[in-house]
């Protein structure tokens, strides 16, 4: 458990007590006594195999095997959906004081665990240290969150005015009641925050659960499942599958006994889910947290060393590799110079190699599609536009069998695409502006609205505020510019292109979502 003098939030890591590096160091050792083990699937309760399997290797080295994964099948599939759907009405039927005291024994199992989890969790995608207990400890938040909100609406039931009918007593009263069988499918990058997250909201309101991370994160996924397994929760309340989102995915957003689902990841895919759930014989619940081409402005009246190291922090923490990652800077035009010299001065600083090693900030992108992309964007960088840093795979000692890139500071024409597409990577684009109007228009001429930076003066910051598209927005903000939020600090999500609800997680409005209101009126 983290030692309650510190609070871990992503604002806070940047000065972590001597403490914390030496926890993890040791739950690190622990957890390299442990790789190379095979972690079933588990549906009904029970655990699931399958006729072939497949390995999770680190990208920090192919040649650490991590562990091995049953390839589930849509026939898994369809024993998970109906193990979850037996296991339905008992657990809705559950007083909700009791479902929340289960999902606080997980959120404390996942607390109590949050070195050995993230020690896992660095090993497997290649999240510094501070980044990966971050992001377990913000499960165990978003899982508690939930909690208190039930429990702070009392369960979500309210009494209204009896009807004024003479000689009768007419009672009414609503009440949100859980949908059924709810799908979380969840990305490689926060394969806990975004998987145990939704599980917990999903299962406080009362339906149960089929969920699977990706291919390339399985271990964090597996390892997360224990904590809700070991909670107490009952068989078939909560079921986990591996295997491709090809096949495995795609079976669990088909299926018609899915009542509802939670999806975190590209905008194509999740707008074939958002289509796909809207089509049906009736239009089922559907949560799609999907990309970002996240913009930040920087005025000639901004404080330049702050929003360097912003938009540096948001551009390549966790190697780019998040929605909410800067990857568009329009920069009024007298500063833009002296901003790109300080970026890149910042870039050229970071220290890239094994993100275990407290010494490293980056670690590697998650595997060779990746690795793919970064050579195809540095290339159109450097033959249409210029390379202020970066650019270039990294392959010395070390690190030659990882996928080792260098953080990249570059400027394109406004009509490349590098200016439209999601990367995903750490590659940030600058381009000089005439005016905030200028930069307010190219910062919502996009797709996407998922956050957004600002700095600059007052007077501007408000006028940003006014106008800028996104769903999660910063101003002035040195601990990231576009990255960074926690629940109950900074709710989570994204406006157009990057979200299909308009609510975001860790807000107040995001649990009522997994649940479906019933107005009641009962004569006497």
């Amino acid at each position: 458990m983290q030692d309650r003098t510190f609070k871990l939030t992503y604002s806070t890591m940047f000065d972590p007590p001597e403490e914390l590096h030496r926890r993890f160091d040791e739950a690190l050792a622990r957890v390299r006594g442990r790789l190379g083990a095979a972690h079933p699937m588990w549906v009904g309760g029970r655990p699931k195999l399958a006729k072939e399997e497949f390995e999770s290797r680190s990208p920090i080295d192919r040649d650490w095997l991590l562990a091995r994964f049953p390839r589930g099948t849509a026939a898994d599939v369809s024993d998970a959906v109906a193990a979850a759907r037996s296991a339905f009405r008992p657990w809705a039927s559950t007083h909700w004081s009791e479902r929340v005291a289960l999902l606080r024994r997980a959120a404390a199992l996942i607390e109590e665990r949050v070195y050995e989890l993230a020690a896992a969790m660095a090993l497997e995608v290649g999240k510094n240290r501070m980044e990966s207990l971050g992001e377990v400890q913000e499960t165990a938040d978003l899982i508690a969150w939930y909690c208190d909100e039930l429990e702070e609406n009392g369960g979500f039931e309210r009494f209204l005015p009896d009807d004024p009918l003479k000689g009768f007593a007419s009672h009414n009263r609503t009440v949100m009641k859980p949908h059924g069988v709810w799908a979380v499918v969840a990305p490689f990058n926060f394969p806990m925050a975004l998987a145990g997250g939704p599980v917990g909201a999903a299962l406080v309101a009362g339906n149960t659960v089929v969920f699977k991370v990706a291919s390339d994160t399985a271990w964090c996924g597996a390892l997360l499942l224990d904590a809700f397994r070991d909670a107490g929760l009952p068989d078939g309340v909560v079921n986990y599958l591996t295997g491709s989102g090809a096949e495995v995915g795609q079976a669990l957003v088909d299926h018609p006994h899915v009542a509802g689902i939670t999806f975190t990841g590209s905008g194509e895919v999740g707008m074939g889910i958002v289509r796909t759930f809207g089509g049906g014989r009736w239009p089922r619940p559907c949560i799609a947290e999907m990309g970002g081409k996240n913009p930040v402005v920087v005025t000639r009246h901004a404080d330049l060393e702050r929003a360097a190291m912003g938009v540096c922090r948001s551009a390549f923490g966790l190697q780019g590799q998040k929605c909410s990652a800067a990857s568009r800077v329009l920069v009024e035009r007298p500063v833009m110079e002296e901003f790109v010299a300080r970026l890149a001065a910042l870039a050229g600083e970071a220290t890239v190699g094994d993100p275990t090693l407290r010494s490293n900030w980056l670690g590697p992108v998650i595997n060779a599609a990746a690795l793919a992309r970064y050579r195809k964007a540095a290339a159109e960088a450097a033959s249409a536009g210029k390379v202020f840093a970066g650019g270039r795979e990294l392959a010395q000692a070390g690190l030659a069998r990882g996928y080792f890139v260098a953080p990249t500071v570059a400027t394109a024409p406004w009509e490349s695409r590098l200016w439209r597409d999601e990367h995903f990577l750490p590659f940030v684009l600058v381009g000089a502006v005439d005016s905030l109007d200028e930069a307010l228009a190219r910062a919502n001429d996009s797709d996407y609205g998922l956050t957004a930076g600002f700095y600059g003066a007052p007077e501007e910051a408000a006028v940003f505020l006014e106008r800028i598209e996104a769903g999660v927005v910063y101003v002035n903000r040195p601990q990231g510019a576009t990255t960074g939020a926690w629940p109950g600090y900074q709710p989570f999500g994204g406006w157009k292109g990057s979200g299909s609800t308009g609510k975001n997680i860790g807000s107040f409005w995001y649990l009522p979502q997994y649940l479906r209101e019933q107005s009641q009126t009962v004569v006497e």
